[in-house]
């Protein structure tokens, strides 16, 4: 059987960001002072995301009920590899703001990287304007903690990017 390895991993990351948007949306955390400007937009954005994360993608269920289909086995390694990678780089109780992380997941992969721009199931996250996301996180945040909190979560999506494009299937 042949695998498409970007779209195998795109899923995958898919699914994690999913995860984390669904975690962003459970959190009524308030550790930073943003203004409900800020709030709103993001919380807006990461619905559409969520939104299109779930046209793009099966549902959970889907995958846990398919765990013996090689296909769906690889995806769930990529995702656990990935949860790894990341999960290395938060400690236990460090405060992390899980929208700044999904978007900069999404932006370095298929934006940067520009893994699966001709596969139209992703088109929505190469296209996705992450520009105006990041000015909303970084530029355009007074609050210096928030700011410096954001650019280690592109740090962190960086190098997790990076790990998952050089990863090899077993």
């Amino acid at each position: 059987m042949i695998i498409n390895s970007s779209k195998v991993k795109s899923e995958a990351l898919l699914l994690f960001c999913r995860e984390l948007i669904i975690s962003y949306e459970n959190s009524n955390d308030t550790l930073f002072d943003i203004s409900e400007d800020i709030k709103n937009f993001i919380d807006e954005q990461t619905k559409q995301l969520h939104k299109a994360i779930n046209v793009a993608i099966q549902p959970n269920d889907y995958y846990t009920r398919n765990i013996r289909v090689s296909r769906i086995a690889i995806i769930i390694k990529t995702y656990e590899n990935i949860n790894k990678n990341i999960s290395k780089k938060l400690s236990n109780g460090d405060v992390f703001n899980p929208a700044m992380l999904c978007f900069a997941l999404l932006s370095t992969w298929f934006a940067e990287l520009s893994i699966s721009e001709d596969d139209k199931e992703f088109l929505y996250f190469n296209l996705y304007p992450y520009s105006e996301i990041y000015d909303k996180l970084l530029l355009n945040i007074d609050d210096i903690k928030y700011k410096q909190l954001n650019l280690s979560m592109l740090q962190i999506a960086e190098d997790a990017i990076f790990k998952l494009h050089n990863y090899r299937f077993r």
